[in-house]
């Protein structure tokens, strides 16, 4: 049930964001620089990353919402779930267990990382780049969990995920996905 008195049920991110939609138009360009501009990892692997610390936060509205953009970006459905189920036997490619280890331990631990952690990601053949984009990939999702949390956005895409708007569509169609909801979300607002 939404936090938010003013928020319908279920409630969508949309909802909340056209419920309050300042920032929300800088914060979708940040967003869509993260996940869709060029980088070290792949769009795929960026979004496969905003699942992954979705699912370990709980958060059912953004894990649904990521899972499937990373379906889009080449991401296999049963290597997602099997992910979520237990990282240890996903059958993930060998270089990115180090990278989500240190996602998963960020996520719950920051406080513990140590250069070893670190350093296992380079030794699978990473970049500092791209750990860095891993580590912004794990603290924006951290912060959006907590927003859908914080006011009880509950609309689950695994209900209806046919409403998803990156059902049926290419890598593509999904260029510029978040600046054109932040675009979306502000007309509505003047509208």
């Amino acid at each position: 049930m939404p936090l938010l008195p003013s928020l319908p049920n279920p409630a969508h991110l949309m909802d909340l964001y056209a419920r309050f939609p300042r920032n929300v138009r800088p914060l979708m360009d940040y967003t869509d620089g993260l996940l869709r501009g060029d980088g070290e990892l792949s769009i795929g692997t960026r979004e496969l990353i905003a699942t992954y610390v979705s699912a370990l936060n709980a958060c059912t509205f953004c894990a649904g919402a990521h899972r499937a953009y990373a379906e889009v970006f080449g991401i296999d459905a049963a290597l997602i779930d099997a992910l979520i189920a237990d990282v240890e036997t996903a059958p993930i490619e060998a270089n990115l267990r180090p990278l989500l280890a240190y996602v998963a331990k960020l996520n719950t631990l920051p406080s513990r990382l140590v250069q070893h952690d670190a350093q296992a990601v380079y030794d699978a053949g990473w970049s500092e780049a791209a750990l860095y984009e891993a580590v912004q990939v794990c603290a924006l999702f951290n912060m959006m969990n907590r927003i859908i949390e914080g006011t009880g956005v509950n609309f689950d895409y695994a209900e209806a995920p046919e409403g998803h708007p990156a059902t049926g569509t290419t890598p593509e169609d999904q260029a510029a996905t978040y600046s054109r909801f932040g675009a979306m979300v502000e007309a509505m607002a003047k509208g």
